[in-house]
């Protein structure tokens, strides 16, 4: 596993861990102190913002965890990969692709979220 990998899938973790003390952990492994997330409902920017918006998450979404449907593609400093929400039934909820900003150390500084497909021509 590469440093990138473990990054990403450290972002992961974050989202589906439930203990505040452990996410506090996996959020400075992948973050950088004024990191930002934004999403089509939701941002966070800060340590404190991103636990915050776990907790708002794990709550709509009680048991459901994410995971990486797919590799991690990067360029310079730029990430991206797919991501699924998974129902305890093991439906899945919503997909989506998250793109990011890699800080020099390698950590992530900016995270955007897309949620579902890209929309067809017809709807541009």
């Amino acid at each position: 596993m590469n440093d990138l990998t473990k990054i990403v899938d450290t972002y992961l973790a974050m989202w589906n861990e439930s203990d505040p003390n452990r996410r506090a952990r996996y959020i400075q492994q992948a973050w950088t102190t004024g990191g930002s997330y934004v999403d089509p409902q939701a941002e966070a920017e800060g340590y404190e913002a991103l636990g915050e918006l776990v907790t708002a998450v794990q709550e709509r979404f009680p048991g459901h965890q994410f995971r990486r449907t797919s590799g991690i593609d990067a360029h310079h400093d730029q990430v991206r990969f797919g991501w699924e929400l998974v129902a305890p039934d093991k439906r899945v909820i919503v997909a989506g692709v998250d793109m990011g900003v890699l800080a020099p150390d390698g950590r992530l500084r900016h995270v955007t979220g897309f949620f579902g497909d890209l929309p067809s021509t017809a709807e541009a």
